[in-house]
């Protein structure tokens, strides 16, 4: 076992792991926060996106002792209390969802890509969605969603 100390949405945690535990695992089982999707398990869908340290990361590669001393955020860290952040207001707002499934992923991606890029192309939105697998959608309204959540938080700055 292997002690972890890290903090997740906010909150200090620290836990014994094995040390191939994955982050997405610490993150349901250790701690409970189901919000993280596992999908494939091979790092091809993007349901585990989660930010380590404010950077988007697939956290069904990255063992949880890597994640030590690192903030982590994860879906449920996202909204503040009960106000959604502005990209999870714009997915409910524009459909950007089906099954739910790949959603946490969609949008803790969405969130990373708009902190490196406030007013991305559509094109941009696209690609940057290349590792997030939906199979319900046909991203047209993801990828709306993501442009209403760009237009709100660039004019409120």
């Amino acid at each position: 076992m292997v002690q972890v100390n890290l903090e997740v949405n906010g909150k200090a945690v620290s836990r014994d792991v094995p040390p191939e535990m994955l982050l997405v695992e610490f993150i349901r089982k250790e701690l409970g926060l189901t919000g993280t999707h596992v999908g494939c398990d091979t790092s091809q869908c993007g349901a585990c996106v989660v930010h380590v340290d404010g950077r988007s990361v697939k956290s069904c590669t990255m063992l949880a002792v890597q994640a030590d001393g690192a903030k982590v955020t994860t879906i449920e860290g996202l909204a503040n209390g009960e106000a959604l952040h502005p990209v999870q207001a714009a997915f409910r707002e524009a459909h950007g969802l089906q099954c739910g499934f790949c959603t946490p992923g969609m949008v803790m991606s969405a969130v990373d890509l708009l902190s490196q890029n406030p007013r991305p192309t559509e094109a941009e939105i696209r690609a940057w969605l290349a590792g997030n697998i939906c199979r319900c959608t046909g991203y047209h309204n993801i990828v709306k969603a993501i442009g209403i959540a760009a237009e709100r938080m660039a004019a409120t700055g």
